[in-house]
């Protein structure tokens, strides 16, 4: 699949703020879905994270990986300059 999106496997990756995989498209909708929620078990917690990953719809993943090429790719023409979300 690499090959076809023509992306090459970098040991020099830059750590940019603005590609931090922490705050990209996933952990923003997860921490609201779990904000407030209180779980009494680990078991209880991993129970819902599942549900939660069962029930996103194929089309969030496709959105949250096309954005993210168009990111690298801003940040790629801006020779590492700053993006601006």
């Amino acid at each position: 699949m690499a090959a076809a999106l023509r992306l090459e496997n970098s040991s020099s990756s830059c750590p940019h703020p603005d590609l931090a995989p922490s705050d990209f498209h996933l952990f923003g909708p997860l921490k609201r879905h779990l904000g407030g929620m209180a779980f009494e078990t680990e078991d209880d917690l991993i129970s819902e994270l599942r549900n939660w990953f069962d029930n996103l719809d194929v089309d969030f993943f496709r959105v949250g990986i096309n954005s993210l090429l168009l990111r690298w790719q801003k940040c790629i023409d801006l020779h590492g300059d700053y993006v601006e979300k």
